[in-house]
């Protein structure tokens, strides 16, 4: 009995991860970087070379210079974030569930979304000052709009027929949302989670531009007055590591 060979005419559709590849992607990169600033093809004050930058890094880093504004600017992204993610499940969880609420809230945030958030800051420092709070303000409003959007479709995108079977055993509306409706909505408010990380960070940049005295954000834009580029890069990559680290996670999360 012969074997007839069947060849596999999907093959091109497997999607491999490339680990190896994402690696060797970014030292090439770096190694590309460094030839160019060693041969002088671009001048050190417009492009420092990679070692430069991690130098002076470790330098700031020694004198405690780095870790007062890392310090700074993860005090107000934390309590931005936790604000705004909070705010942002509570309303969410509130439009998606409840009709009145969803009559009234889905045209505001429809209405009030497209609004660049920082664009807001200068009203926000009118009313609140030029202290933390506006800063913390327009993170909590940056964070607020991803978390209330996806724990709204998280929430009505939760099974009909489980929320009735909970409620022909008695629950009430608030057993109904804690024991069905989050849990269901889950996945979607970690998605939002992972969304308003990135606006976060790059609104807390940002904010600390205008009327602050520390802050990863300060530090990028002081290096820059006094044309010291090597510490620009120095700080503008300890904001741009953390966003390499979530594309990494995301990247292999997302990997088969």
């Amino acid at each position: 009995m012969n074997r007839v060979r069947v060849t596999d005419r999907t093959r091109f559709l497997g999607r491999p991860p490339h680990r190896a590849l994402r690696v060797l992607a970014l030292i090439g990169l770096v190694v590309l970087w460094e030839a160019l600033a060693r041969a002088g093809a671009v001048p050190v004050l417009f492009l420092p070379s990679p070692v430069g930058v991690l130098r002076e890094g470790w330098d700031m880093l020694l004198s405690g210079e780095l870790l007062v504004h890392l310090g700074a600017s993860l005090q107000r992204l934390a309590w931005g974030f936790v604000i705004g993610s909070v705010l942002g499940i509570a309303i969410g969880v509130a439009v998606g569930f409840f009709a009145v609420a969803e009559a009234i809230g889905t045209p505001l945030i429809a209405a009030t979304f497209p609004i660049p958030k920082i664009a807001l800051l200068p009203l926000l420092i009118l009313w609140l000052g030029l202290g933390e709070p506006s800063k913390i303000a327009v993170i909590a409003l940056g964070v607020f709009f991803p978390m209330a959007i996806n724990t709204y479709a998280g929430v009505r995108q939760a099974e009909p027929l489980l929320i009735r079977a909970a409620v022909s055993f008695g629950a009430g509306r608030l057993s109904v949302i804690r024991k069905v409706v989050l849990p269901s909505a889950l996945p979607m408010i970690v998605a939002g989670l992972r969304l308003a990380a990135g606006t976060a960070r790059l609104l807390l940049v940002a904010a600390e531009m205008i009327a602050v005295e520390s802050g990863v954000g300060f530090l990028v834009l002081h290096a820059g007055n006094i044309m010291a580029t090597t510490k620009l890069r120095s700080a503008s990559s300890c904001s741009r590591s953390w966003g390499c680290y979530r594309t990494g996670a995301w990247a292999a999360s997302s990997g088969p």
